[in-house]
């Protein structure tokens, strides 16, 4: 086998589609059992595949996978999937606000300017150290005398014999350490709301998930897709349509992708959250299903509150969890976050506390990702550089979540100035990127770009 794409062989699938059956109560153990006992693996814990390609295994695993997928979800009555359900589930559903004038165009420019450059810095701070362990990430930080984590990541005075058992992240650290940092470079985190505000541009606001489907078919290269967005790109190119492509084949449907995807959703809400929220829902349903759906709610609707440049962090943390089904595993582990960063000043004691708690999920699945998210958010209380290095500094998928709290933190600072101009100056003004008529942009530019897409209150 010369060529292995990861993230869709049936192989390679069985063993996460385990995992996310324990997630969700569904009691796999025979159908695991038979896995197994055929030689299967167990679900590598940072990779999409194993280390061994299986293809062998690929009969067993297709029966399995449909053996699996026929299998319910006791949680399923807490954590609905459609919109209409959603919203009777959650009983302080924001409603929409009498119509306005849109916010000063001035203020919410400079605001969107900051959101930009703060999700860029926020998912670049982030980016040398993901996939590592936190003690790794502490090591790595604490040997460059960066910890608590207060600045980039860098490779200097970092002994050989720990980045031999904590490597780099092997192809992000030569664009992301201090030392090398020139312009933002490419990354999923920026990519996807690039593509939302050009979803936006060409479908207008009421754009269907079948208008996601065509944007993403025309402009997004299949291999800057991962986890469920691949899985869900695949499905189209089987003939498989929304919503059907969020769940064919799909365990990464509760992971974080719709959830780095949803700033744009909330940014051209400034005040509406539960528009955003909606918005954001038409977009995540593609490729997630429950939390993984509530992830991207939840982030579009705190970015639509911090938006109106009159909400502090924590008004903007509880306008997120009116659009999250209260009984859910990712509205339980939001408000754990919170209250955990609420109780502890230290907040290496805040991430193990989290990471004791909710370490058994994947380090891409939304849970703990949005609840490490709320607590960094929470803790730092609006600063910009707490917010980011708090959500970094925590662990799991730290581009993501540094990208998100940063987009927060970057609308709380109201205006490109207000963000300390060592996150800002090494980005140059300049985002790479793959989707196409963006490369090379600046920030300042998306800006009055995202400007031209909001919508009055």
């Amino acid at each position: 086998m010369t060529l292995r794409l990861t993230w869709v062989q049936p192989e390679d699938l069985v063993a996460h589609e385990l995992r996310q059956a324990h997630e969700d109560g569904r009691a796999p153990h025979t159908l695991e059992f038979q896995w197994l006992s055929h030689g299967g693996h167990p679900a590598p814990p940072a990779s999409g595949a194993s280390l061994t390609p299986a293809p062998h295994l690929r009969p067993l695993a297709e029966r399995l996978l449909a053996d699996l997928a026929a299998l319910p979800s006791p949680l399923a009555p807490r954590e609905p999937g459609g919109l209409g359900a959603i919203v009777a589930a959650c009983p302080d559903w924001p409603r929409t606000p009498p119509s306005g004038p849109c916010p000063a165009d001035d203020r919410l420019r400079g605001a969107l300017h900051a959101a930009w450059l703060g999700r860029a810095a926020g998912c670049l701070l982030g980016k040398p150290v993901e996939k590592l362990p936190l003690a790794g990430i502490r090591a790595l930080a604490r040997a460059a005398g960066n910890w608590p984590l207060v600045g980039w990541f860098t490779a200097r005075g970092v002994p050989a014999e720990l980045t031999a058992t904590y490597p780099w992240n092997r192809r992000s650290a030569p664009t992301s350490l201090a030392e090398n940092i020139d312009g933002m470079p490419e990354d999923d985190d920026l990519n996807y709301p690039l593509l939302n505000l050009l979803l936006l541009r060409r479908y207008g606001p009421d754009f269907t998930t079948a208008d996601v489907a065509r944007l993403w078919l025309d402009e997004l290269p299949a291999g800057r897709t991962f986890t469920a967005e691949r899985v869900a790109y695949r499905n189209l190119l089987d003939g498989i349509e929304p919503p059907l492509t969020a769940v064919v084949r799909n365990p990464f449907r509760e992971w974080i992708g719709a959830q780095i995807r949803a700033d744009v959703h909330g940014w051209t809400h400034p005040g509406d959250p539960g528009a955003a929220a909606a918005q954001a829902y038409r977009d995540a349903s593609l490729t997630h299903t429950a939390n993984g759906l509530y992830g991207a709610l939840f982030a579009a609707a705190v970015t639509a509150t911090a938006a109106t440049g009159t909400a502090d962090v924590h008004q903007c943390l509880a306008a997120g969890l009116t659009v999250v089904p209260p009984g859910s595993r990712l509205a339980q582990a939001v408000r754990l976050g919170i209250d955990t960063a609420r109780r502890h000043q230290d907040f290496d004691t805040v991430a193990d506390r989290l990471h004791d708690a909710l370490g058994a999920y994947h380090w891409v699945h939304a849970v703990p990702n949005a609840a490490l998210v709320a607590a960094a958010l929470t803790h730092a209380d609006g600063d910009f550089s707490r917010s980011i290095c708090s959500a970094v500094s925590g662990g799991w998928d730290t581009d993501s979540n540094g990208a998100t709290a940063g987009s927060v933190a970057g609308l709380l600072a109201g205006h490109p100035d207000r963000i300390p101009a060592r996150w800002t100056d090494p980005l140059k003004n300049r985002l790479a990127t793959s989707v196409g008529g963006f490369d090379g942009i600046g920030f300042d530019a998306l800006a009055t770009l995202t400007l031209q897409e909001v919508r009055p209150v």
